[in-house]
Order: C-alpha cells, then structure tokens, then sequence
C-alpha cells in the first residue's frame, strides 16, 4: 500500500493593486488646514468675495459711474440694494464692481511683498557674512521708517497711479517686517541635517535656498502672503480715501472718497459709506481668520494648547443627567 506524500497549501499571492494615476496628492499642512475651523471659515468668506468679484459684470444693475439724478440720495429698497450717491450711482455695482480691483491689488502687492521678503530674509540668513549684514541694515531701515507717512509721501509724487504702480509701492513698503520673520526661521533651519547634507553633497546656493530651506517654510510664506494681503487692501483704500491713488477707477477706497468729499454723513446718508466699509472689513475678517487658522496648522504649540483646552473644558463641563421617564 503506497504512502501519499504529504502536500503543503501555500497562500496564494494577492494580486498587484493598479496603480491610481491622476491621484492628486494634497500637502500635509493643506490637509490641516482643511481640517481648521478657523482656517475653513476664513476660506469660505475669501471665496464667497472673489466669487461675487468674478460675476460682478452680470449682478451689477448699472454701469457704477453711470449718474442718474433723477435716482439720486435713494435710500436702500428693492431696486437699489444698496441705495445712491448723491449723483445717482448705484451704490451696489461699485461695491461688486470695486471688488475686483481691491482684491486684485491687495493680491498683486502682498506677492510682491511675499517675494522679495522670502528671496532676501532666506538667502540672508543662509549665505550670512556681508550679504547678511547688508539686508539685516536695509530692513531694519525700512522697520523705522513709518508707513503710512512714507506711502503718503510716495503717492503725492506719482504721476502714474495705476494698479501695478500703486502695488508696488505697497509691496516695496511692507515687505521688510515678513523678510525678518523668514529669515528667523531661516536660521533655525539653516543647521538641520538636510541642509547639511545638501550642502555636504555640493548643492549651489541657489539650490539650497529654492529646493530645500524655502519648501520647508512653505507654511509660514503662506501667512506672510495672507498678512501681507490684508494690510495691503487696508493701505489702499486707506490711501484712496485720502484722495492718494487712481480716482478714475472703481474700488472700494475710491467709493469711500467720493463719500467723503461729498458728505454724506452730513445730509443723514449713511449707506454710502457703510456697504463699501463693511465690504472691506467682510474680507479683512476672512483673511484674519484664514491667517490664524495657518498659525495654528504651522505652530504645533499651537494645536497642543487647543488640545488642552479642549481637555480641560470637557473635565469642568457636567455631564448632562438623564431627563426623568425616558427610556433606556
């Protein structure tokens, strides 16, 4: 009688997975970000804006310096949402038409300023020596100097007040502040082990600086932009108001100025100056939040402390007592 060889059942190997492509991959800090409370907020006001910035043409009733006379000093009511000028101009279309000159130089002037704050505050703190010294100087002369006064001063020269001329004296102002920031951290990056490395292995300085130190401070460039871009739109219209910039252009600074001059607050008219003001401050409060929701995302203490306080409140908050009859 033959003996059966015994037979052994290996498993049977899984086979491979497809590979997703097309698969977008979101960084980790964008996926905090997305999770922030603060940060979702403040994403959601700065869209709505530049939602109504995009579609203003087909929600504007008018052409914003159309004047009617016969319309002129309406109260807010169904045909004008916003009410008139005392010239008859539709409050409403200027603020949404306003909207995309606002945003667009606040956007331009705080990428001008993110730029050349990241370019000289990194590559200061990592070259050091002389090159250091000198943008150490330079942005400690530009911290002294005041800004409101120097943009004043700056803007009564001007003969061109275009919206790349007026971004640029913005960016060229309040970039100093953001270039000390980055270059502090910077330096507390400049003797991690990648950077050692990248350095051991031959790397240019430019490559160090663009391909290693500034993709690690992503974070912190992305709230230089957003602080930067909400000082820039408080700046313009604040120079608008004061009559300093393109009058012949509709935004919200500009709206403001017409206000002004023409005193309405005097005549009992209030509208005129409160949509364009709460307009300006609706998108401050929404990069305020988004700013602080990328605080919290790129500071791990930050998130710790929320945790604790977290903690905390759910230890002092009473537990809810059952209410009497209901059922288990």
């Amino acid at each position: 009688m033959s003996q059966l060889e015994p037979t052994i059942d290996l498993p049977l190997a899984a086979p491979p997975r497809p590979a997703r492509r097309g698969r977008l991959r979101l960084p980790g800090w964008v996926l905090l970000l997305l999770h922030n409370r603060k940060s979702c907020i403040g994403l959601a006001i700065v869209g709505f804006v530049i939602l109504i910035a995009i579609i203003a043409p087909w929600i504007s009733v008018e052409h914003p310096n159309d004047f009617d006379l016969f319309a002129a000093h309406q109260a807010p009511s169904w045909n004008h949402l916003f009410g008139t000028t005392d010239q008859g101009s539709d409050i409403f279309s200027q603020v949404v038409m306003g909207a995309r000159r606002s945003l667009l130089l606040g956007a331009l002037a705080g990428a001008l300023a993110t730029t050349l704050a990241a370019i000289i505050g990194i590559t200061a703190a990592y070259v050091g020596g002389l090159f250091d010294d000198v943008a150490n100087l330079l942005i400690n002369v530009f911290l002294v100097i005041p800004a409101i006064p120097l943009l004043v001063v700056m803007s009564a020269y001007l003969a061109d007040r275009s919206m790349g001329t007026m971004a640029f004296v913005i960016a060229l102002v309040l970039w100093a502040f953001e270039a000390r920031i980055l270059r502090g951290q910077a330096l507390t990056l400049k003797n991690r082990d990648f950077i050692i490395a990248a350095k051991a292995s031959g790397e240019s300085t430019r490559r160090v600086v663009f391909g290693e130190l500034m993709p690690n401070m992503i974070s912190r460039i992305a709230a230089a932009f957003v602080l930067v871009f909400y000082i820039a739109l408080l700046t313009d219209a604040g120079l608008e108001f004061l009559g300093l910039g393109d009058m012949t252009k509709t935004s919200w600074g500009v709206t403001l100025y017409w206000a002004q001059v023409n005193s309405t607050v005097l005549q009992g008219e209030w509208w005129p100056f409160f949509f364009p003001g709460a307009a300006l401050a609706f998108t401050v409060l929404g990069l305020v939040l988004l700013l602080a929701g990328i605080d919290e995302v790129s500071n791990p203490r930050l998130r710790t402390e929320r945790r604790q306080r977290r903690r905390l409140k759910a230890l002092f908050v009473p537990a809810r007592t059952p209410r009497l009859g209901a059922s288990e």
